[in-house]
């Protein structure tokens, strides 16, 4: 919002409350308050698909990542190999904003966790992995929490059983999934209690470390 916007709050929303649901205010205030509640509506423009937070985070986090992005390659300039797992985490930000599905494996249908992360392995590395997160989990060599990189699998519990969800990290604790069914494909902070507590470890593959 900008500044003109705050000041210009102020008095208009006690000429709501002093009008209230009889108002008797004069047409240029009511002018006015079109204008703004219009400029309200551009600046807190967000999608609004069947997932509305969903689709603000996926919104949100895009300028976050790159700010992101920015730091973690500079912190692993020395791999050689950082440029591989760049292109890994980039491919599936490309998809933010696809829609869920169970079963789903590709952008034109939709993806669910593993089918992400699977498609998104094949066209971006080559690689073929197992389609469920549990047989993923058994790819690569074990991360500890404290040496995540870019590119590394992210793994949680969220169906009762470990290994059930996975997605990709990003770096800054931050990483790419397919949540849920009625979702989109979204950015998630992983210091937020409900991922926090449900974290069940990671893995790097081979061609993404």
């Amino acid at each position: 919002m900008s500044a003109s916007t705050i000041i210009r709050l102020g008095p208009l929303c006690v000429a709501l409350v002093l009008t209230g649901c009889a108002s008797t205010g004069s047409n240029t205030d009511h002018a006015a308050l079109d204008d703004l509640f219009s400029e309200l509506n551009t600046d807190y423009s967000y999608r609004t698909q069947s997932d509305p937070l969903g689709a603000y985070l996926a919104n949100r986090s895009q300028s976050d990542i790159r700010i992101s992005y920015g730091n973690n390659r500079s912190a692993q300039s020395g791999s050689q190999d950082s440029g591989v797992a760049n292109i890994f985490a980039n491919t599936a930000l490309s998809f933010l904003g696809v829609k869920y599905r169970f079963g789903g494996e590709n952008p034109s249908t939709g993806f669910d966790c593993s089918g992400l992360v699977s498609y998104v392995a094949e066209k971006s590395l080559g690689l073929k992995l197992p389609r469920q997160s549990a047989q993923m989990a058994k790819e690569g060599e074990s991360v500890k929490r404290g040496q995540l990189e870019e590119g590394d699998l992210v793994f949680f519990n969220t169906r009762g059983a470990r290994f059930s969800h996975v997605g990709i990290y990003l770096g800054d604790n931050k990483f790419v999934h397919a949540p849920r069914t009625g979702a989109v494909v979204r950015v998630e902070d992983m210091t937020v209690a409900y991922w926090k507590n449900r974290y069940n470890g990671a893995r790097r593959l081979a061609t993404a470390n």
